[in-house]
């Protein structure tokens, strides 16, 4: 009975260490990347970047990059994500190359946010991640006075959201192939609400 009883503990302390070891991303996605991109990743890109962290609730790692990147993030962009509480710690406008290295985090999704980036000829992304181009207005190009450029802004978040929290209600353990690609056109092409 003793024996018994050994076995049972190691066995159970096997399994507690296996566990506690880092789970692999290509075994359970459990988590899955995604990429935003914009030609000058300062407004669009970044608020999706935010905006399915928040909505992903874990689920999600968000980057975001630009093609020809501005080097700064939009002041509007920043005070509209500081305005509703999202977090802005860390945010900069950045290059795609950083994404398409070999060291950089393996993307399973990719989104275009502006039509510029997506007629760009786009870098080789390793391991083939899913695309889709979900095209929104740019805010930062909208002159005229302050109140109607940060509606643009409040405009394009609202798409945005909109569109990530369809994404973010995909049984993504369960589409595969043709028909995830064609839910993500889908999503690119829906109406969104705007608030």
């Amino acid at each position: 009975m003793r024996k018994f009883g050994a076995r049972r503990r190691r066995a159970g302390q096997r399994l507690l260490l296996i566990s506690r070891l880092p789970r692999s991303r290509d075994m359970d996605k459990d988590i899955y990347n995604a990429l935003f991109l914009c030609t000058g990743n300062s407004a669009r890109s970044i608020m999706a970047e935010v905006l399915l962290t928040h909505w992903g609730r874990g689920r999600f790692r968000s980057f975001s990059a630009g093609s020809h990147p501005k080097g700064q993030v939009h002041p509007m962009a920043l005070d509209l994500l500081m305005s509703l509480k999202l977090p802005t710690a860390g945010l900069r406008s950045k290059a795609w190359d950083e994404f398409a290295t070999a060291n950089a985090p393996r993307m399973d999704f990719i989104f275009t946010v502006c039509d510029q980036a997506a007629g760009e000829v786009c870098p080789a992304w390793p391991g083939q991640p899913m695309t889709a181009h979900w095209g929104v207005a740019d805010p930062a190009a909208v002159a005229g006075p302050e109140a109607q450029r940060r509606r643009a802004f409040k405009t394009a978040f609202h798409e945005l959201e909109s569109r990530i929290k369809l994404f973010v209600a995909l049984p993504l353990h369960s589409l595969q192939g043709l028909s995830l690609k064609q839910r993500l056109d889908r999503i690119g092409r829906s109406p969104a609400a705007v608030a």
